[in-house]
């Protein structure tokens, strides 16, 4: 996984272009009717029920677009609301809460469905020992918001891109002559360019969980669209060599029996594709 370090340099790039690409030249509305040294305060409504995301990101915007902007926070990451609660106040130079007004609404709009709806799997996981995951199916240039959104709502980051982590798919193992192939010459170029990622494979059948096995060296081996009767198997077959992960068409109706066949992880592209945004508001007070 990428560092902390890394993931803000992310945060602050997508605030950045943000910005860029909202304010352009100018705010051309506030600066027709809105005095330069004109000061306000504006709140943060949530206008429905669920888990609040994005704290601490909107403190960074309000703070990249004018760093003497305050901001008074009643609720943080993480937490339960309801309808009518204020999460935060800001207040300092009202042309400055307007210029970070949509980007902080976009964002925490976005990344409070994502930690709602991760918070509702994590709940549906209770009591067995396996953790969701989320993937790579995330917006262009949202991403590392998606990802501390699962994060808050309770979940776990699956790799953040190509470059922190092997994952050999279906595709690669195809293209690269078969699984031992794939597994091979993955060794080999992680050896001669001094590189210590772990490595995942992706297992279509139970054949290809034994010749998984067979080949070695493997983190986690991936059992993709299986049933629940061959997860089960394939877990059991498994055992302590490696880590085992469920992926495909896994909802909220069969999140738990895959969890009930004893794999440690399930990963879900719905955290972060199939989501919609939670409805929030800044309102000036």
């Amino acid at each position: 996984m990428i560092s902390e370090i890394k993931l803000l340099e992310e945060v602050d790039l997508i605030i950045k272009n943000a910005i860029r690409e909202d304010i352009g030249p100018g705010d051309y509305s506030s600066l027709a009717c809105i005095p330069a040294d004109a000061t306000g305060k504006a709140k943060l409504l949530v206008k429905e029920a669920g888990v609040i995301a994005g704290v601490e990101f909107a403190k960074r915007a309000f703070d990249y677009v004018d760093s003497e902007l305050e901001v008074e926070v009643l609720i943080k990451d993480g937490e339960s609301v309801d309808e009518g609660d204020i999460v935060f106040f800001v207040s300092g130079s009202s042309q400055s809460i307007l210029k970070a007004e949509r980007l902080v609404l976009n964002a925490m709009q976005r990344m409070s469905a994502i930690a709602t709806k991760t918070r509702q799997y994590v709940n549906l996981l209770e009591g067995t020992n396996t953790q969701i995951l989320d993937t790579r199916k995330t917006t262009p240039g949202f991403r590392a918001l998606e990802k501390m959104a699962v994060k808050i709502g309770g979940g776990e980051n699956h790799r953040f891109a190509l470059y922190d982590m092997i994952m050999l798919k279906d595709n690669h193992i195809d293209f690269a002559g078969g699984i031992a192939e794939a597994i091979m010459k993955t060794k080999t170029y992680l050896a001669e360019n001094n590189l210590d990622l772990k490595i995942i494979v992706e297992a279509r059948d139970l054949k290809e969980v034994d010749a998984i096995l067979d080949a070695g060296g493997v983190y986690r081996i991936l059992l993709d669209n299986f049933n629940y009767d061959d997860t089960r198997t394939a877990v059991k077959t498994i055992g302590d060599k490696c880590l085992t992960e469920s992926s495909g068409n896994i909802n909220e109706a069969t999140l738990a029996a895959y969890a009930k066949c004893g794999v440690d992880y399930i990963s879900s592209g719905a955290l972060t594709h199939s989501v919609y945004n939670m409805d929030l508001s800044l309102k000036a007070v």
